[in-house]
């Protein structure tokens, strides 16, 4: 069976090392590889993943196209990195048509890195490039563990969004919303709405998230491991030992994953 993880971060090398203590100052997780690409593909081999897309975040307007110019040195059939745009970006309508034409598939956001809440006003002109680019959105959802409990990416911020743009290819991260699953069982569970499964366990009770995976719509669940900050095999087994069906097994770790790639 192909693997795709939707969710994994790394760096240039000239600045893994400084990007890496950067994020562990406010973390009390603690990474399993080194934030570089080379352990990236290493780890991928070694637990028998096929692709794993890379998620860049801008945390500043002008990182765009630093970011562009390593994704287009880095990307090839195993690794697709997502840019990102920054709220506050004054060419973000040129820059996701670059996005669109250099044949990326889509960005990442976050709102706790960027400062906005995703049913702020100001990022509704990214959705809407987006949807006209035919671009997909990975959304940091729920709290972040390094950052206060602070209320900008919820579930009902997520059911703001897209009932407002309901052509948007949004995908959530963290199993709908990170420590905010009381919420996501009322509001999101059971909807046509893109769920990615990182950092849910060890956080949430294994059968909640089997009881979760079960309700929702089979074909908006993707497997994602926010590596370096998991392991990629150790939540391949979590999910198998979920005992679900192969069917399900399959669009999880594949097949929903290509479909938004447009791979094959």
């Amino acid at each position: 069976m192909k693997i795709i993880d939707f969710h994994t971060h790394a760096f240039p090398d000239e600045i893994a090392e400084r990007a890496m203590q950067k994020l562990q100052e406010n973390c009390i997780v603690k990474p399993f590889l080194n934030g570089t690409i080379s352990e990236l593909l290493r780890s991928m081999d070694k637990n028998g993943i096929s692709t794993s897309v890379l998620c860049n975040i801008a945390t500043r307007p002008e990182q765009f196209e630093s970011i562009l110019k390593w994704s287009k040195r880095i990307r090839s059939e195993r690794i697709i990195p997502l840019l990102s745009v920054h709220p506050d970006d004054k060419e973000l309508k040129e820059h996701l048509k670059i996005v669109k034409n250099e044949g990326f598939p889509g960005i990442k956001m976050h709102p706790y890195y960027q400062n906005f809440s995703i049913d702020d006003e100001r990022a509704f002109y990214i959705y809407e490039s987006l949807i006209e680019n035919d671009l997909f959105i990975v959304m940091h959802c729920g709290y972040d563990i390094s950052f206060p409990e602070w209320d900008i990416a919820s579930p009902e911020r997520i059911l703001n969004v897209l009932n407002k743009f309901p052509e948007l290819k949004f995908i959530t991260t963290h199993l709908g919303g990170w420590k905010q699953w009381d919420e996501v069982e009322k509001l999101i569970i059971g909807k046509p709405i893109y769920m990615e499964i990182s950092f849910s366990f060890g956080w949430l009770a294994e059968d909640k998230i089997k009881d979760f995976i079960i309700r929702h719509p089979s074909d908006y669940i993707l497997f994602g491991t926010d590596s370096p900050w998991a392991d990629q095999g150790r939540e391949i087994e979590n999910l198998k030992k979920l005992s679900l069906s192969e069917s399900l097994m399959d669009k999880i770790l594949y097949h929903n994953g290509i479909k938004l790639l447009n791979i094959r």
